[in-house]
């Protein structure tokens, strides 16, 4: 698959980091919490035989999802690595079938696909937040492909749950670098402010979310947090998670507390679901 023509420091991260993005929602019992209230988002929505773009489809956990929900996926990433990994994701679980296409698209400049050609757009995995200061534009840009009626579905990083849950981390930026630049970060919520990380995104704010979902032709149809109580890896979620019957009690609590308005700030993604209006 040929690459994307220019210098683009995320698709050269999700090049590198390759594999390591198939993993990253199975560690923990955290982060198969955060799998489970993206799953169930797009149960809620997705319906069978919808024609649904996935942008920044990454290595195919949603991929496969979308599939065993009967959808047919043009599946899209800005890395070929990425993408070549979803073949083979997808091919391993038997859902080939359900993929129309594989295309490498930049969720800033959907241009290649015409308005409403998809019942849904899913932009999972934060690929709205790597569009910085061009956040908005990219949502539009979801909205715009997407039919009258029809649904976007997106997971976007959060400054504050992520400020709570790597504080460690933030302090020790601060000693090496100072505090005005851990308050840069806060104020702009733009990752590309501290030397310190080496994955850059701008984390953003429900406030902000529903500021831009305003002043699109779209109107808002849920949100959720990804977490709401089990944002840390303590021992209690791991007993939880041994325990097959209180695991699936904490499922039904956690999608019921992250819808909370107080919750949505408080984790380190925020999820929701918009209509094309």
């Amino acid at each position: 698959m040929a690459e994307m023509p220019g210098h683009d420091p995320v698709r050269d991260y999700f090049d590198a980091f390759g594999e390591g993005e198939w993993d990253r929602l199975v560690q923990s019992p955290r982060t198969l919490v955060a799998l489970e209230l993206h799953r169930r988002l797009l149960a809620r929505f997705i319906r069978p035989g919808w024609r649904v773009l996935e942008v920044g489809a990454g290595p195919g956990r949603f991929t496969i999802e979308l599939a065993a929900l009967g959808a047919q996926v043009v599946v899209s990433d800005v890395s070929a690595v990425q993408l070549d990994l979803n073949r083979a994701k997808v091919a391993q679980a038997g859902h080939t079938g359900a993929v129309l296409e594989y295309r490498l698209l930049d969720v800033r400049d959907l241009s290649a696909c015409q308005d409403g050609t998809f019942d849904a757009v899913v932009a999972y995995g934060g690929p709205i937040s790597y569009a910085y200061d061009q956040a908005e534009g990219a949502l539009g840009e979801c909205v715009r492909v997407t039919r009258a009626g029809g649904v976007v579905l997106a997971s976007v990083m959060a400054v504050i749950g992520t400020m709570r849950y790597w504080l460690p981390a933030v302090v020790d930026e601060m000693a090496a670098y100072g505090a005005d630049v851990t308050d840069a970060v806060i104020r702009t919520g733009d990752l590309r402010q501290t030397p310190a990380s080496a994955h850059r995104c701008r984390m953003l704010r429900w406030r902000e979310i529903a500021e831009m979902i305003g002043r699109l032709p779209c109107r808002l149809l849920a949100a959720s947090a990804s977490n709401a109580a089990s944002m840390t890896d303590s021992p209690a979620l791991d007993r939880l998670a041994a325990n097959p019957q209180w695991w699936a009690r904490l499922l039904d609590w956690e999608e019921e507390l992250a819808q909370e308005p107080g919750a949505l700030d408080g984790a380190s993604h925020i999820l929701f679901a918009v209509q094309h209006t």
